[in-house]
């Protein structure tokens, strides 16, 4: 035997550690599905495992460089540091007791480990998210231990000893495993899980094809499969980003086979994949954070949720069937489509699972337990498919791939807990809320406005989570001054803080879906805002009317006016229907549309109402043909 023959030991040593990587992570996957169903651990110890199993993955997988290791191979200074932030943990659980007498008058080596905990949740965000989380952790912490006494006013701060910091941030609920880490370790990371059992048990193709099926026969159908898809997919994924990418590249080449100009298509599934996180039951596990702030039920939240939710997808509808129509693109009817009946049949086994978990909520189980138990109605339910059946190596793929998916959002959540920590031990988030007030002058519209603009700052270096969970510590009680209840001001901050996604100049969405089409980003990124102006109106209904809190048929009444109220400035915007439009046309149409949101009396809405279909009635083509006739016909008395 010659010895060329003989296995290479790269590729042996690689095959290894890529197995290990991949069996560690469904191990890391499962300890977050027992902790969260059965389990009963405290939650400082739930968080402190919680962050050193995802930093432990992350010190694997992301190099100093910040992308995903191209090698199997991780570097040894890379495999100290995963073993460093496993010994954070360990420390906190065999030491809780030592740390709990010695009472914020800590030893060398808690000093040591707390530091170390907080170097290592600094490093690790900053590979795995960017700068933008680290720098705000760094400039808190120097705020509270260096120079905040030297600023003189209401942001002064007489400052705090570094022990004292370090205790806080490392084994009270102020700091790295407090309220913000038992997010990231419960609702986040459950429905990660649950999301990507989804995906392995083939759940996105099935809503791709219902949504094409659904569509087919409507003008701009292949469009408004990207807006149906994206809601369903999105709801449970977290990240328009990753809706985008999973559902874009589906989409998006439909749209563009079909007519729709490539920047156009990818601002669709941009504008879509956004609304996902407004889409009820999960929100992308927006709805259970919400919950836990307002210390309201799950009920009451998607109640409130849902009308606004199907209201943007609404919106971006309209866009959709205008531009069609404006490029004069024809319905694609499918003579051999699947029939609808069959293809319900087949996924059913997705809708069982997903049923039972909205039961589980309503019925008022936790969150968690409720999709750990929809995670094992997957498993269960794929075995009435006869090929996609989910074995022991898909259900190991999809414990994996969902701790992979878990490193990103949830050690940036649990480095998020530093800001916020430092925020709540000075005081600055209350001075900041009553500078909102200030600025104001009381007034809610402009306090929308400074809420905007700075979860627009905010979003453009953190996930739609930590941006919300951030904007909500710093502008709620501002709100609730200006007598907002709430939920409406949660609500309304929830709504801003996706705007990020789709407005320049850092709009990754965008971005993504444009790598896609092949457009260029930043015309994608601004039509992609064009498109997602709900985002902007919703709120602002939110704060006017009883949309998210009055009556049933109240919000009912409320929420078909403002349906027309969409179509009405979108064909502001757009300038067409059926045919261009003039421009005392397109000014009525505002005027309409703005009638129509404004929280007036019945009469002034019907009003607006009556215009918009008087606007229909003059432009429809057949109208004006029969004008057109009738004015070419001879008179009969002649």
């Amino acid at each position: 035997m010659t010895s060329s023959s003989a296995p290479d030991s790269t590729a042996v040593s690689d095959s290894r550690m890529r197995t290990f990587i991949r069996y560690s992570a469904a191990c890391i996957a499962l300890f977050h599905i027992w902790t969260n169903t059965f389990g009963n651990i405290s939650d400082l110890w739930r968080n402190g495992i919680h962050f050193a199993l995802l930093g432990f993955l992350g010190f694997l997988l992301f190099p100093v460089s910040g992308k995903r290791q191209q090698r199997d191979r991780p570097p040894i200074v890379d495999v100290f540091l995963s073993c460093c932030v496993l010994s954070t943990a360990v420390y906190l659980i065999l030491f809780e007791g030592a740390l709990h007498a010695r009472n914020e008058i800590p030893v060398l080596a808690d000093l040591i480990f707390a530091g170390m905990a907080l170097i290592l949740a600094i490093e690790l965000t900053r590979r795995t998210s960017g700068l933008v989380m680290p720098l705000l952790a760094l400039f808190a912490l120097t705020y509270i231990l260096l120079w905040g006494h030297a600023i003189p006013g209401m942001f002064g701060f007489r400052g705090m000893q570094l022990h004292r910091v370090l205790y806080r941030m490392y084994f009270t609920d102020e700091g790295l495993f407090g309220m913000i880490a038992s997010v990231s370790s419960t609702y986040v990371a459950m429905f990660i899980l649950f999301a990507s059992f989804l995906l392995e048990s083939g759940c996105g193709d099935f809503i791709i094809k219902l949504a094409q099926r659904v569509t087919h026969r409507i003008t701009g159908g292949p469009g408004l499969v990207a807006v149906v898809a994206s809601g369903l997919m999105g709801t449970v994924s977290g990240s328009a980003v990753a809706n985008t990418v999973s559902t874009g590249s589906i989409t998006i080449p439909i749209m563009k086979q079909s007519g729709f100009h490539p920047r156009f298509a990818a601002a669709v599934e941009t504008a879509a994949s956004t609304g996902g996180q407004l889409m009820p039951p999960v929100m992308g596990a927006g709805a259970f954070i919400m919950a836990q702030f307002t210390r309201l039920p799950y009920a009451v939240i998607i109640g409130a949720a849902i009308l606004p939710a199907l209201l943007y997808f609404t919106s971006i509808g309209f866009f959709v069937y205008i531009e069609a129509k404006k490029a004069g693109l024809k319905p694609v009817i499918q003579n051999d489509a699947e029939p609808l009946s069959r293809l319900l049949n087949e996924g059913i086994r997705f809708l069982l699972p997903i049923a039972g978990l909205i039961v589980l909520l309503i019925l008022g189980f936790t969150p968690t337990y409720a999709a750990g138990m929809g995670i094992a109605a997957l498993i269960a339910s794929s075995w009435l498919s006869k090929t996609r059946r989910m074995g022991y190596r898909s259900i190991i793929g999809a414990l994996a791939q969902g701790a992979k998916n878990m490193i990103v959002t949830g050690l940036l959540l649990v480095s998020a807990g530093i800001v916020i920590g430092i925020l709540n031990m000075t005081g600055i988030s209350i001075t900041f809320s009553q500078l909102v007030v200030n600025w104001s002058g009381h007034n809610l519209f402009f306090a929308i406005v400074l809420t905007t603009l700075a979860s627009l700052v905010l979003g453009m270096g953190l996930p739609v989570t930590a941006a919300y969970i951030m904007m909500a510590i710093l502008t709620v009680p501002a709100f609730k001054l200006m007598g907002v209840s709430v939920l409406v001001a949660h609500m309304i901050i929830f709504w801003l803080s996706q705007d990020s996604n789709v407005t320049p100049p850092v709009c990754l969405a965008a971005f993504a879906a444009s790598a896609i089409s092949g457009s260029n980003p930043m015309k994608t990124g601004f039509q992609s805002w064009k498109l997602a102006k709900g985002l902007y109106i919703m709120p602002l209904l939110f704060a006017y009317t009883q949309l998210i809190d009055g009556p049933w048929a109240q919000r009912i009444l409320i929420t078909l006016f403002a349906t027309a109220g969409f179509l009405a400035f979108t064909l502001f915007t757009e300038g067409f229907l059926f045919r261009p439009m003039g421009i005392p046309h397109r000014i009525a149409a505002l005027f309409s549309a703005a009638v129509l949101f404004w929280p007036a009396a019945f009469y002034l809405k019907a009003v607006g109402l009556l215009l918009l279909l008087f606007l229909i009635f003059l432009n429809h083509p057949n109208i004006l043909k029969r004008g057109l006739e009738g004015h070419d016909r001879p008179d009969a008395s002649a």
